[in-house]
Formats: structure tokens, C-alpha cells, sequence
């Protein structure tokens, strides 16, 4: 099966664009773009910078809608229909570039613990009008499980796989450096062909450091075989900069070719 190596860098999102041409150099198929900071979907002239880039490169595309401080988990309403709107509107506009879009899952509030049943099914609500959305855009939403910070939703896989289950155009992200982070990324692995896309990077297993693939405690040579051997597509290398791409892309070629 084929692995198409992309580079993401959500440090980068402040950034001159220019950078985005040494993720070609590097010797990656295409970029995940982190839909934020200078790379927002919603800002007129960001698209605009962003065509003309990709018109001056082969990369393929996908794309990272934002998330910071969304919650479509909230229960103020006003929140919680922004985080919505944002989403939606990302991925309308990303159909020009791309057929697959990541979100975050949404998070508890105080408040919400309180309600868990109600807020899961907001939750559900709304990755179905995202979803819709989506369909109509001709995209899928990829939902991602999370790394081991309280609160969130979709840590743990049945969490996941149970938040998308029903939802068209709904699919999931699994990101191993996340699972990592609560040592499940053999329980993850376990459901490897129902995943639609993947996210790599390393950590030592307790925070999500975003290193360079070999630098941190993750089993590559584990991990590559078992995603090669049922998951074909984009896995996106989430690192922090164009030099530890390198030496990520090596360690990929090493184990997921």
C-alpha cells in the first residue's frame, strides 16, 4: 500500500509563507495546512498567498482546520455555534485544495461535566452539520483523538470511533504521537483500517512534544509496519521545523515505505 509523506508545522502559522517551499526540498509529497494564524481559510488574501504558492510547487494538500479556543462541546451556545461556523467555513473553502480536512474534537467545561449525556450529544450534533457541510463540499472531516489533556473529548478509541459512528462525511484522524502520550497507540493500532487519515510525530510518553520521528520512545519500526500493512494515503509529519523534517523523513522512509 502507497504512504504519502506530508509536513505540517503549527509553529510555522506566523510565518512569511516562503517557508512552505522547503517542504518540497525536503522531499515530501505535500503539506497539511494549519488553517490559522497567517493561514486562515476565512481571510481573503491567505488563500489568495496560499494559491499562488502551490501553483509554484507539486505538493499535495491537506488541510488542519482551527481550533484555538473553539469548543463544539460548549454550552454557550453563542461559542458553540461559532465553533461551528469556523469549522464549516474552513472546509468549505478547503475543497479547493484538498478532499480531507482535520478538526479537534470539542472539551468539558465545569459545566458540562455535570451533563455529559447532553453535551455528547451536542457534540454529535454538531460533527453532523460539519459533516453536512462536508458532503456538500465533496470533503471528508477527519474527527482526531486527542493527546492526554483533561477534559477532552475522544482520547481513548472507542471514545472516537464512537463519536463519528453515524455521521456522513465524518471520518477520523488517528495521531500517534497523541495516543503516545496515554499508551494507547497499540489500541489505536488495533483499528488502524477504519482510519481515514494519520498525523506522526514523537514524544517520550509524556507530553506531546512534537519531535522528530526517532527522538523521542514511540516503536517506529512497530508502528510503520502495522499502519503500512492496512492504511493507504497522506501521513502527515507534525514537526517544528524544516530541519527535524528531514531527519523525520528519513526515519519514514526507514519504516513506512
Amino acid at each position: 500500500m502507497s504512504l504519502r509523506p506530508f509536513f505540517s508545522s503549527s509553529s510555522k502559522v506566523w510565518d512569511s509563507i516562503e517557508w512552505v517551499f522547503g517542504i518540497e526540498e525536503c522531499g515530501y509529497a505535500g503539506w497539511e495546512i494549519s488553517a490559522d494564524g497567517n493561514y486562515r481559510l476565512d481571510v481573503a488574501e491567505n488563500v489568495v498567498r496560499i494559491r499562488d504558492v502551490l501553483g509554484s510547487t507539486t505538493l499535495g494538500v491537506s488541510v488542519h482546520a482551527p481550533y484555538s479556543d473553539l469548543n463544539l462541546a460548549s454550552l454557550n451556545y453563542p461559542i458553540y455555534r461559532e465553533s461551528i461556523r469556523q469549522i464549516s467555513r474552513c472546509v468549505e473553502v478547503a475543497a479547493e485544495f484538498t478532499d480531507r480536512v482535520t478538526i479537534h474534537p470539542g472539551y468539558l467545561s465545569p459545566a458540562a461535566k455535570l451533563v455529559p449525556e447532553h453535551v455528547w450529544d451536542l457534540h454529535k450534533s454538531a460533527l453532523a452539520e460539519i459533516g453536512a457541510t462536508a458532503q456538500d463540499s465533496g470533503v471528508l472531516v477527519t474527527l482526531e483523538n486527542m493527546p492526554d489533556i483533561p477534559n477532552f473529548f475522544c482520547r481513548l478509541p472507542d471514545e472516537l470511533f464512537g463519536m463519528v459512528d453515524g455521521i456522513d462525511s465524518v471520518g477520523v484522524t488517528l495521531d500517534v504521537g497523541h495516543a503516545h502520550t496515554i499508551d494507547m497507540v497499540d489500541a489505536f493500532l488495533l483499528r488502524i483500517g477504519e482510519v481515514d487519515h494519520v498525523h506522526i510525530h514523537d514524544n517520550d510518553g509524556t507530553s506531546d512534544a512534537h519531535l522528530a520521528l526517532g527522538d523521542g520512545t514511540i516503536d517506529w519500526p512497530r508502528v510503520g509496519s502495522r499502519i503500512k500493512e492496512s492504511y493507504s494515503g497522506i501521513c502527515v509529519i507534525e514537526g517544528r521545523n524544516l530541519k527535524e523534517a528531514e531527519k523525520s523523513l528519513e526515519e519514514f522512509r526507514k519504516w513506512f515505505s
